[in-house]
Parts: structure tokens; sequence; C-alpha cells
């Protein structure tokens, strides 16, 4: 089955790129959670349109891409969360939270870091320091400590 990706799938490929994969995982994940459209002659003009709003969201340059890591990496982040006795959560902290905070934290503007470009190895579910991942160019990523608080 040859795809059209709308979102960057881990070991497959980025926004915009057509690739071929078998019928079953097309059909029942790749097209049903919207990461990937089906491939038509009439697709090939919303390829266009995939990489110009990706290439928008990217960081252009790679100088660009050090600052924004050295920015993040000297910033201290704190995420305020619910919790219960003994600094147990009431589910996860999730990726948007992180983002959100990580926005606000390095200067207020909503754009600095996409929410799936975080790299969480395993979820939050206690207060205290922890370590994420921001993936911030093909070639930089940012270690980001963040600090878990009850709200």
């Amino acid at each position: 089955m040859k795809l059209i990706l709308t979102q960057e799938v881990t070991g497959l490929g980025s926004p915009g790129d057509i690739v071929e994969v078998k019928d079953g995982y097309g059909r029942n994940f790749l097209i049903p959670r919207g990461f990937a459209i089906r491939w038509t002659r009439g697709g090939e003009k919303q390829i266009d349109s995939i990489k110009s709003a990706r290439q928008a969201r990217q960081v252009a340059d790679l100088g660009k891409a050090k600052e924004i890591k050295a920015t993040l990496e000297g910033t201290a982040v704190t995420v305020p969360v619910r919790a219960g006795q003994g600094g147990r959560l009431f589910g996860a902290v999730t990726v948007s939270d992180i983002a959100a905070a990580i926005n606000k934290a390095a200067g207020g503007s909503s754009d600095v870091v996409d929410k799936r470009k975080i790299l969480v190895g395993n979820p939050i579910k206690s207060l205290g320091e922890h370590r994420v991942t921001v993936k911030v160019h093909d070639e930089v990523e940012a270690q980001v400590n963040l600090n878990v608080v009850p709200a």
C-alpha cells in the first residue's frame, strides 16, 4: 500500500514522505490515527502543503538550533500538577503539559517547542526532578530538567 505521511512516524518517515507499507499496517493503524493518507495523483498536491507547513515549524539552521538548545538547557522549568499523598500524581505529566511549561519558561511564546518534539523515556508519575529530551533539530537534542511540583 502506498501512503503519504501527514505526521512523523518513528522508523518510517516524516510528513510529506511517500512510503510503501503492508496493507494491514496502513489500513488498521496509520490511516485511522491520521498519520497518513492514501497516495493518489491528486494527493501529490497535498505533499507540497505538508512539506511547507513542516518547514515553517522546523528550525531553519543549525546555529539557531544550538541557540535554542542553550536557552532550553539553561532554563529552569517547573510543571505544577495535582498530586496526592506521598507525592503520587493523579495520572501522569503529559507532553502537552511539558511543552506548555517549557514555552512559558523560555519566553512566553508558544512556538519555542512543539509537543511532538519532546521525548519522555518513562511516564512521569511522581514529584521531583526529571529529565526529558527535546529534539530541536535533526542534529540537535536538548536535555531539559523538569521540576514537577504539586499545584
